[in-house]
């Protein structure tokens, strides 16, 4: 699915962090501890939510209305 916007555990904002990260760690295979620091992802509950997403939308959209 899509990531969610906040943090599940304490609130802060992490979707605006996703694109980036997903960028450097997926497609330029950075470091993925390296690219949270460097995003300022400080807290081990937001890392979590970062690193551990796994992006379905493009399996899920074939499954809707034709």
């Amino acid at each position: 699915m899509m990531i969610p916007v906040r943090c599940f555990s304490c609130g802060q904002v992490v979707a605006d962090k996703w694109e980036e990260f997903d960028a450097k760690v997926n497609k330029n295979h950075e470091d993925p501890e390296a690219v949270l620091n460097a995003l300022g992802v400080k807290r081990y509950c937001c890392r979590r939510m970062l690193v551990s997403h796994v992006d379905l939308i493009d399996e899920i959209i074939n499954y809707g209305r034709k």
